[in-house]
């Protein structure tokens, strides 16, 4: 039997032995920068359809020395290079000092959208150890703190927008980001920063209502006529953006470009550049798909992404089954998605989208992702889908939707919190979807989606 690698970040790797008929589906694999530290040099000094930092600052109509700057970051579900021979934030900020401005009036915002804050260590741990040397200033964007909220005005699709006030009283605004594939919003970074990253609670509503991401626009690397994408930037604009830094990874999350400058033309560069690399051509549907949450599933709200991404290559009923190292403080997710996620495993999916979209329904936060799953859902019945996850304990494993693979394996090694023992209760499980299938008189097929979220299936014809 050949094997089969999944990898999850931070050395995190599991070699499983599928049958020798699997088809591994990949990405193709971009050439890394060698020289990291110059390219994200040579990208902030000539950015893309824009004034330089030097010309933004010098243009803000007061002293640059008493100029305050905010330069968002995204949290701990993104492997933004934030620090090592790949960081872009120490860069972006000895530019601004080489610029006058002082230290103490630059503050780092952690845009964690509607997740958690993130407690010192984790910024220790996700930032570069110059920011802390240099006291500057870190603070995480809370969506629930109507105190630290400005309200700007509606949008022309009437989201109501509430925004960060530390962001929105800086007078330089940088943003950071990640552009990878998204299967709300078609790609993540650029707009995204501020919406979701720094809104409201209350701004939610709309950008993630069930009426935008039941849109068959709002997918994967699809950004025209995508009303997630298009609210986003339109809050962006409202808020006011000088300037973005992102870059786009490889599977090894290596570096691959870096895109400074306008807020739009910038992060359209970079979407250009992973459609050419993470775009997986398929011909054909499968009876058993396998996949991973990869590093951004550190819990199972974050692991719908892997869900709906295997949609496109399974058979209606298909067998899917995916393993997530959920390392969160919350291998499940926040209280609102736990309350959610719940209700879609009592109800099923048609029931819980009814239940959403009723007139009496009174919108909750994070019902976005379990719509994603129940999306999937809709593809195949949840006892179908068989959830690997190690850290997920006994009693929250019986909240979620789909078989609890902890359960294939011997009872004194269920939810051990063990990275490794995800890859027998995988191969226990293919080996069970298997025999299920031959039951039938089925010789299944059986694909592997080696990058988890990260690479996206497209169908083309034949």
């Amino acid at each position: 039997m050949p094997g089969f690698t999944m990898d999850f970040g931070g050395n995190n790797l599991i070699e499983l032995e599928l049958p020798d008929r699997t088809c591994c589906l990949e990405m193709a694999k971009p050439s890394p920068i060698t020289k990291p530290q110059d390219a994200i040099l040579e990208s902030i000094r000539n950015p893309i359809e824009s004034r330089g930092l030097g010309e933004i600052v010098r243009n803000k109509g007061k002293p640059v020395k008493e100029l305050t700057v905010a330069v968002v970051v995204s949290d701990n579900t993104r492997p933004v290079p934030y620090t090592g021979d790949s960081g872009i934030l120490v860069p972006i900020i000895d530019e601004l000092i080489n610029l006058g401005i002082q230290p103490e009036l630059i503050t780092i915002i952690v845009a964690t959208g509607t997740h958690r804050e993130l407690s010192e260590d984790e910024q220790r741990a996700m930032l570069d150890p110059s920011v802390f040397d240099r006291n500057i200033r870190i603070v995480c964007h809370d969506s629930r703190d109507e105190s630290n909220l400005d309200f700007l005005g509606v949008t022309s699709r009437g989201s109501k927008v509430f925004i960060n006030k530390v962001y929105l009283e800086s007078d330089v605004k940088i943003l950071t980001g990640l552009v990878e594939s998204h299967f709300m919003a078609g790609a993540s970074g650029g707009r995204k920063a501020v919406c979701p990253g720094l809104i409201g609670e209350d701004s939610t509503y709309i950008f993630h209502g069930p009426e935008f991401l039941s849109s068959p626009n709002a997918a994967d690397l699809v950004l025209d006529g995508n009303p997630c994408h298009e609210e986003a930037v339109e809050v962006a604009k409202m808020t006011g953006v000088d300037f973005i830094v992102n870059v786009t990874l490889d599977d090894r999350f290596r570096l691959t470009g870096v895109y400074s400058g306008d807020l739009e033309a910038a992060h359209m560069k970079a979407v250009e550049r992973i459609r050419e690399y993470v775009t997986i051509p398929v011909r054909q549907t499968y009876d058993i798909v396998v996949t991973h949450a990869g590093f951004v599933g550190i819990n199972h709200y974050q692991a719908a992404k892997a869900g709906v991404v295997a949609i496109p290559i399974m058979k209606p009923g298909a067998k899917l089954i995916m393993a997530a190292n959920t390392v969160d403080k919350d291998p499940v997710g926040s209280p609102y998605y736990r309350t959610l996620i719940h209700l879609l495993t009592l109800n099923g999916p048609e029931s819980f989208m009814r239940l959403i979209t009723s007139k009496d329904w009174s919108f909750i936060p994070e019902q976005w992702q379990v719509q994603m799953w129940s999306k999937v859902f809709s593809r195949t019945p949840m006892e179908n889908f068989t959830f690997c996850a190690p850290h997920v304990s006994q009693k929250d494993a019986k909240i979620l939707p789909g078989i609890d693979g902890n359960l294939l394996l011997p009872a004194d090694r269920r939810y051990s919190s063990d990275l490794r023992d995800a890859k027998d209760m995988v191969e226990l499980a293919v080996a069970n979807a298997i025999q299920d299938y031959r039951s039938k008189g089925i010789e299944p097929s059986i694909a592997f989606l080696k990058d988890g979220p990260y690479g996206i299936p497209v169908p083309v014809k034949p």
